[in-house]
């Protein structure tokens, strides 16, 4: 069959390959510029809330027990750090056998050990729980010294972030006890805006244990910021200290903990 002569007349279709390369073609949830923009910023702060919250009710995780503290407290690190560490990890291991975290009442958990997901205390908490058999929280984020998951979270429930803020948020808004080993700027901060949080009633009366009394009040005065009035003198009242996994436990049962669900 012969080839039927082509049209000298017809036109030469334009091409649109460069409306079909360009960025605005891009389907908007397939564009990594567009949702890396100024202009999104909204929307990623709420991507990251919604992840991780959907991955926390897929494992019925109704409620937590936060444990922050030094990243730098390693397992054989020097002077009170390898002590530090035994204790998170023992306090890991008891409050996810005593606590709800093993059982599921109805499909849900309760307070599942939670920590900020990187080494030294977090870890040794993380570790605890692993080896109670129960599933644990690390609530990681992304740092210039990008910081790695430590190997005991449970992997889907390993999360990263980019905001503080979020992070913080799920740290929060699940915790019903607060527990705190030594550490350094970034314990202050994630202590402090929970110590703010029940100062000013935006949160519900959790406890906070301060762990290593002798640390704390070495690192931080207390009494003269009641001195100085930069606090009133019940503030003191909003936190308790222990100095063991077993001491930390008992002051959480004292402050009514199973009853907090």
């Amino acid at each position: 069959m012969s080839k039927r002569p082509s049209d000298p007349d017809r036109p030469t279709p334009a091409s649109n390959a460069a409306q079909m390369a360009s960025p605005s073609f891009r389907l908007p949830e397939l564009d990594q510029d567009f949702l890396l923009g100024d202009s999104t910023r909204g929307v990623r702060l709420m991507l990251e809330y919604a992840k991780a919250e959907e991955a926390l009710r897929a494992w019925g995780v109704r409620s937590t027990l936060v444990v922050f503290g030094s990243a730098r407290a390693t397992e054989d690190g020097p002077g009170r750090h390898a002590g530090w560490y035994a204790q998170a990890r023992e306090f890991g291991r008891i409050a996810s056998q005593r606590g709800g975290a093993l059982t599921e009442h109805g499909g849900l958990r309760d307070n599942v050990i939670a920590t900020g997901g990187g080494p030294g205390i977090m870890e040794a908490a993380n570790r605890g729980a692993a080896e109670a058999g129960a599933p644990s929280i690390g609530f990681n984020i992304t740092l210039p010294h990008e910081q790695e998951p430590n190997a005991y979270s449970t992997p889907a429930l390993t999360f990263r972030f980019h905001y503080f803020a979020m992070r913080k948020m799920h740290l929060a808004m699940r915790a019903n006890a607060l527990v705190v080993f030594p550490g350094g700027f970034g314990t202050f901060d994630e202590l402090f805006e929970l110590l703010t949080l029940r100062q000013t009633g935006k949160s519900t009366a959790l406890p906070i244990v301060l762990v290593d009394q002798a640390y704390w009040r070495a690192v931080i005065g207390f009494d003269a910021l009641v001195e100085h009035g930069m606090i009133g003198a019940r503030d003191v009242e909003l936190f308790h200290f222990a100095d063991t996994a077993e001491d930390i436990w008992s002051v959480l049962a004292t402050q009514g903990l199973n009853h907090r669900s």
